[in-house]
């Protein structure tokens, strides 16, 4: 047996094999893939939809809730916010501070500039047309999400992940 606190023997365990096998792309994108076609689903059941019925009502709801969903998992796979326990830990600084201060926080930048583009995007909607209800809905979500992300900076929660 291996003793845990002699250093060489600590990390002597064996891992199951199949985390030396190279994943399928499905394997390793699943989540996004199948978030995505679900919201996919939606914006084809809305087209179809009236947005004044409940059932279209629902799917126009469902395709903001969705989007987000699909953003979060997305952009909390590929970007950073740095002291943000809902992100991953940027990678050891390199290159110019610019470049540095932009890696460390391209989640919220991310969330920033393309909530601008909904907010942008629903000033120029009819905002009770049938796809302007859901672009707000959408603006709220990014809003949602941003906010998350930058009270996660300093805020905690007993006994969640972190």
């Amino acid at each position: 047996m291996a003793d845990a606190s002699h250093p060489a023997q600590a990390n002597t365990q064996q891992t199951p094999s199949h985390h030396h096998k190279k994943q399928s792309f499905w394997h390793r994108h699943s989540l996004s893939i199948v978030a995505s076609v679900i919201v996919i689903a939606w914006l084809v059941a809305y087209s179809f939809s009236d947005p004044e019925t409940h059932l279209g009502s629902f799917f126009g709801n469902a395709i903001a809730d969705w989007t987000g969903v699909v953003v979060t998992v997305l952009a909390t796979k590929w970007l950073y916010e740095k002291n943000s326990r809902e992100s991953r830990r940027p990678p050891k600084p390199h290159g110019s501070q610019l470049a540095c201060t932009l890696r460390e926080h391209s989640l919220s930048l991310f969330l920033l500039i393309t909530g601008i583009g909904w907010v942008i995007l629903f000033a120029h909607m009819n905002a009770n047309g049938k796809w302007g209800d859901v672009v707000g809905n959408i603006v709220s979500e990014w809003t949602q999400i941003f906010g998350m992300v930058i009270l996660t900076k300093r805020l905690i929660e007993w006994k969640s992940k972190e």
